[in-house]
């Protein structure tokens, strides 16, 4: 016995005393596709099926009907999709604004890479708006004076894309050169402040549009422009929006 018990403590001294290496010498992966093979667990599944029903339900609320679709690449400096996109934020946006400060919004500029897909023919859901606009921008109004809004449009003559506007119209040569702007009809005066609707990621300098920040003021709304497409939406039977003149290029 007692011959055992030198055995193991030699044994556990040899264990002991032996330096082991454990510095990380190597790391391996390998991707684990989630496929329909995977079985679901049904406590979860039965668990989150009230929420996830109510939401497919919220989703697929019908709130308007588009007689035709509309795609952002149907036009070359304004689309049926942008016109809309714009008009609504400055329909929506302005009953809020105007009821904090009293004034109206004069000019909405938006991008046209914030339209991430087509509104199809058929029936508008709630699920179309988050399509349209996946993402969490919200309404800002900035004051701008004129010497600023011509900044704002010496960027659109040359950004060649059509970047969603209203309330200003816009008129380029074959060589990008500024032959009219308006807002409201009326040439751009130099001492007027203007408010100009836009998003919070425009202001911030998205898409280059560094002219935002030389201004007066700026309100934000605390509005999501996908909100405000669901609140238009819920109030318009059928929309009607076309490409017209507001921004356009002579040859």
């Amino acid at each position: 016995m007692q011959n055992k018990t030198l055995v193991l403590l030699i044994l556990l001294s040899l264990v002991f005393s032996c330096k082991q290496d454990l510095s990380l010498t190597k790391i391996e992966g390998k991707q684990i596709p989630i496929t329909d093979s995977i079985v679901a667990d049904s406590d979860i599944d039965n668990f989150i099926k009230p929420y996830r029903e109510s939401l497919e339900k919220d989703m697929n609320k019908v709130l308007s009907y588009a007689p035709e679709t509309y795609h952002k690449n149907d036009g070359e400096y304004n689309t049926a999709i942008g016109n809309l996109m714009a008009h609504i934020v400055l329909k929506e946006g302005n009953a809020i604004f105007n009821k904090r400060t009293g004034e109206n919004i004069d000019i909405v500029l938006l991008n046209h890479g914030g339209i991430r897909a087509p509104i199809n023919k058929g029936n508008i859901t709630t699920e179309t708006a988050f399509q349209v606009m996946p993402f969490e921008n919200s309404i800002v109004v900035v004051a701008l004076k004129g010497a600023q809004i011509d900044s704002l449009t010496h960027y659109l003559s040359q950004s060649k894309k059509a970047h969603p506007i209203e309330g200003l119209q816009l008129t380029i040569d074959k060589d990008f050169n500024i032959t009219k702007a308006l807002v409201d009809n009326q040439p751009i005066d130099s001492n007027k402040t203007y408010y100009v609707a836009t998003n919070d990621y425009l202001y911030n300098g998205g898409d280059r549009m560094r002219f935002f920040k030389t201004n007066d003021t700026v309100y934000s709304l605390d509005y999501k422009i996908r909100n405000a497409m669901i609140d238009y939406f819920s109030k318009v039977d059928t929309i009607r929006t076309v490409i017209d003149n507001r921004f356009i290029q002579t040859k």
